[in-house]
């Protein structure tokens, strides 16, 4: 194809992606992110990945895109608004419910935007009879440089996207194609002297600007997180059952930005603060239930409920109690020892009594270490 008929192909494959409902598309070159793998090995070398050993593993992919497809010669970054309406951290002070991040309180956006690019990108291949594929969020892509480098935004302080015209809010998915088309400008960085995303982070997961430490991220911790939420983060957690949204909802260029038209018909009224009770009474089946077609599913019944108590132990409310003792005798360890932990904070008086009988039959080491843990404080 000639320069004229590329350009003009790059025309028509961006009209077609912003009516199937793409916020934003540019485009860039698979050799535009070369500080990307020096990055990624020192955020693997330092541990910043925690138990997500899938991206040690995926790590010569994931930094090059000639190495996860030898045949690309372009790639075509989209991004989704999924902007809330109102800050998503209001929900933080409603103690008896859980917060959800706002990613989630929709239909799977794997599945949304994977339906968008097949679209896109199936006609694209017929229009030029270049080879294409799709990737969003969960092959080895790194779509963040990626999108700086096409011109999407820039990587702010909070290691996220951030675009001058949707701020934080942006899902992201990726096009590879072996047809050469004409590349856009990367974003410069905006951020400044600003810290805010970094003020606003519960944990301190970011160790320095633009790195984040995911162990001590509430996001990775609620979410990838298999084991016992450590103890030094559950107060911090507050009512944050799956994800947090605090460092994004700090960014000032969130003030630029629309809530999501699109998003806005998908949302799932029942996930904005339902209320803890209602979750902690959830069995493998009802969980599943209740959050069909969720990315929250994902995570199954027992990490979640795991989550819910660490909330209600914030919670303060008592009325909760009985949900908690429900779930001391759970099959789940996880969900066990999180309950011990739960009682320790809203009835510590408890604790002696029920602690002599249960540590005498309690199986599961990570358990007694609950109970113990919970006693010597009391």
């Amino acid at each position: 194809m000639t320069p004229k008929q590329l350009a003009a192909e790059k025309s028509r494959l961006v009209a077609d992606a912003l009516a199937e409902g793409f916020s934003v598309v540019r485009i860039t070159g698979p050799d535009a992110i070369p500080l990307a793998p020096g990055r990624l090995q020192a955020f693997l070398r330092d541990g910043h990945h925690g138990s997500m050993a899938w991206m040690e593993e995926t790590a010569e992919r994931r930094a090059d895109p000639k190495v996860l497809w030898p045949d690309v010669r372009t790639v075509i970054m989209l991004g989704l608004n999924y902007g809330p309406e109102e800050d998503p951290r209001g929900l933080l002070s409603a103690r008896d419910r859980g917060n959800i991040s706002v990613y989630a309180r929709n239909r799977d956006y794997h599945d949304i935007i994977k339906g968008k690019l097949k679209q896109v990108a199936g006609r694209l291949a017929a229009r030029t009879g270049h080879e294409v594929k799709v990737f969003v969020d969960t092959a080895p892509v790194m779509e963040k440089p990626l999108g700086e480098a096409a011109g999407l935004g820039w990587q702010g302080k909070h290691t996220n996207l951030v675009s001058r015209e949707f701020g934080s809010w942006l899902f992201l998915g990726s096009i590879f194609t072996a047809l050469e088309l004409p590349v856009d400008a990367p974003e410069r960085d905006h951020c400044g002297k600003c810290r805010a995303c970094l003020d606003a982070c519960p944990t301190n997961a970011f160790p320095t600007p633009y790195r984040i430490d995911a162990r001590r991220c509430i996001s990775y911790l609620t979410i990838e997180n298999a084991g016992p939420i450590p103890r030094e983060f559950r107060v911090a957690m507050g009512n944050r059952i799956y994800g947090c949204d605090d460092c994004l909802a700090a960014c000032p260029w969130n003030k630029f930005a629309k809530a999501s038209a699109e998003m806005k018909l998908k949302a799932r009224p029942e996930y904005e603060g339902p209320k803890l009770a209602e979750l902690a009474a959830l069995d493998d089946a009802a969980f599943r239930a209740f959050f069909s077609g969720s990315p929250v599913k994902r995570i199954g019944r027992d990490r979640f409920v795991r989550n819910v108590l660490v909330a209600i132990g914030n919670s303060g409310d008592a009325g909760l109690l009985e949900a908690v003792r429900r779930l001391l005798d759970d099959p789940a360890p996880v969900v066990r020892g999180a309950a011990v932990w739960a009682l320790s904070r809203l009835a510590p008086d408890e604790l002696v009594a029920l602690g002599l009988a249960a540590m005498e039959s309690e199986p599961d080491a990570t358990v007694l270490e609950e109970w113990r843990a919970a006693q010597s404080a009391s």
